[in-house]
Order: structure tokens, then C-alpha cells, then sequence
């Protein structure tokens, strides 16, 4: 896969690290020649520019890129970097990084942006997910507005527990796709028994989430209001 960073600060290089040892393409961009010898990356290519440039992004051969990240810390630089990415090169996937949860609101389609990355509120939504028993805690928005991964850890004296999964009346826009158990991942299946303290991880539309939370939690109501707050999208973040 071919990736373009626009970024080689700290998070730009530590995404580029992770992509380079699972052997794709990686391509930084960054106006700071010193950055190169600064970073430590072996095998990965280098453009020194402006990444709002369409230009620079030219001479990056933008589309050909697979994803292109956006992982400055300026958010004005990462929403042009997305809107130019899909607009002018019609890059398939974008990740924007945002640095201000206040712009959180900007980071989506109308931009550009198909997964946003709020590395603080990513932080809290992680800190929510380790304490929060019993009830559904939001990890992270894909396609900003539209669909979230949701985990939801099985307390004690849970009504599913020993229920199997295709028992269980799932909202119709609700997806269980992981359970985490001992620390060991497990791949849901129909007939997969869940027991207390699973770590139950779906893919819903955000209208759902109430929803699966009275199927969770039989009797909460909307009192809970939603889930808690995790990113707005994908998944990349740091200066």
C-alpha cells in the first residue's frame, strides 16, 4: 500500500515507523529538511515542501497514493491536505489529524476527511473504556457523523452472559465485530457464549448506539445519553 504522510513531526514519524515495518510504501512530506536525519526512518521516501501546495503535492505523485495522512500540527494544514488529496487527486482514504478538539466539527467529508483522529478526546475515550463497566464507551468515529466503534465490557451480573450471540436481538444497524477475552482477541461467531468481563467491540451508526445501549443494558433508557465521546475518526495525531 502507498502511503503519503504530510507531517514528519513525532506522530507523522511514528505512523511512517509502524507502516514501514509492516512493508508498505511510505512517502513524508515536510517542509524541514533537517526532519530526515532527525527522524531515524529507514526506507521510507522523502519530498521537502509545502504540503498545501499543489505543487509539492504534485511532485508526490498524490494520485497514486492508496491514503494520504494528514498528521501536522496545524489543523488549517491538514483539513487543505485532505480537501486537495479527494478534490484535485481523488485519493481513495483520508486520515486527518486534529490537533484542537474545538475544529473537531470541520474534520469530515465537506473537507475531505473520510477518518478523523482527536488524539486527546482518543485519550479519554481509552481512559472512560478502562473504568467503565457496564456501560458503552465510544473509541472512534469513522466518516465523521455516521458510524462509530463502540466497546461495551461485561459486568458481572449481566442478562447476556451465557447467552450466545445470535440470540441476542441486535439493533439492525449495529455490528459485533471483536470480543476482546483474557486479553486474547476472538473472532465473533453465532455461536459464541458471552461471559463476564468480555470486551464486547461493534461497528454502529451513531443514531444506534442508543439502541444496542437497552439491548446492553436492559432498562437504561436514554437517560445515559449517548456513548461516551472517543475520536471523530481514525484513526493519527502528535506534533
Amino acid at each position: 500500500m502507498k502511503v503519503v504522510i504530510a507531517g514528519a513531526g513525532s506522530v507523522g514519524s511514528s505512523i511512517a515507523r509502524e507502516l514501514l515495518s509492516n512493508n508498505h510504501d511510505i512517502l513524508l512530506i515536510d517542509e524541514k529538511p533537517e526532519v530526515i536525519g532527525r527522524s531515524g526512518l529507514k526506507g521510507a521516501r522523502w519530498l521537502i515542501g509545502d504540503a498545501c501546495e499543489i505543487t509539492t503535492l504534485r511532485d508526490a505523485k498524490l494520485e497514486e497514493a492508496d491514503v494520504v495522512v494528514s498528521a501536522t500540527g496545524d489543523d488549517k494544514v491538514n483539513l487543505v491536505v485532505s480537501l486537495l488529496a479527494k478534490s484535485e487527486f481523488g485519493v481513495g482514504r483520508t486520515v486527518g489529524r486534529v490537533n484542537n478538539p474545538k475544529n473537531d466539527w470541520m474534520f469530515d467529508d465537506s473537507w475531505g476527511v473520510d477518518v478523523a483522529v482527536n488524539t486527546p478526546r482518543l485519550m479519554t475515550a481509552l481512559v472512560e473504556e478502562a473504568v467503565e463497566i457496564g456501560d458503552l464507551v465510544r473509541l472512534l468515529t469513522l466518516q465523521t457523523g455516521v458510524a462509530s466503534l463502540v466497546e461495551f465490557t461485561v459486568p458481572q451480573d449481566s442478562p447476556l452472559i451465557g447467552r450466545m450471540l445470535s440470540s441476542i436481538d441486535w439493533p439492525h444497524d449495529s455490528t459485533v465485530v471483536a470480543i476482546l477475552r483474557d486479553d486474547v482477541p476472538i473472532t465473533p461467531g453465532p455461536d459464541d457464549v458471552i461471559e463476564a468481563r468480555d470486551e464486547l467491540f461493534f461497528i454502529t451508526t451513531i443514531p444506534a448506539e442508543d439502541e444496542l445501549r437497552l439491548v446492553l443494558v436492559p432498562g437504561s433508557g436514554t437517560a445515559a445519553g449517548s456513548a461516551a465521546d472517543g475520536t471523530a475518526g481514525a484513526g493519527a495525531g502528535g506534533a
